[in-house]
């Protein structure tokens, strides 16, 4: 599948293929259209691959919903997970392109269970 628009976001993010984080980028429907070495990682242990997938039939209706409100109203959700053990962070947030909204991007990053909290002012 040949197309500019989808090179472009691959050149924009390489860099992302380096990092701790899982990186997945969805369009406005939902289709996966990114997903860094460690998200990519995390599914194939899970045995699916996401890559041209619509995530939405692997999130709660309840889960949907938020999506589409992120996506309608450029909100971001951010929560902490306990998975096996794991404690992550999950940020979600619109990403656009000349100023458009164009989807959600999800950055999952393991956290420690204690970690440092500074105030800074």
């Amino acid at each position: 599948m040949e197309n500019s628009f989808f090179k472009d976001i691959e050149e924009a993010l390489a860099w992302a293929e380096g990092t701790h984080c899982a990186i997945t980028v969805c369009d406005l429907e939902g289709k996966v259209i990114f997903m860094n070495e460690r998200s990519r990682a995390t599914f194939d242990k899970e045995g699916r691959t996401m890559l041209g997938q619509n995530l939405m039939p692997c999130h709660s209706e309840k889960s949907q919903e938020k999506i589409r409100h992120m996506i309608a109203t450029d909100t971001v959700n951010c929560y902490t997970i306990d998975k096996q053990g794991v404690k992550k962070m999950i940020y979600q947030t619109p990403w656009r392109r000349d100023g458009k909204v164009c989807g959600m991007v999800e950055i999952s990053m393991v956290i420690p269970n204690e970690m440092p909290h500074y105030v800074r002012g």
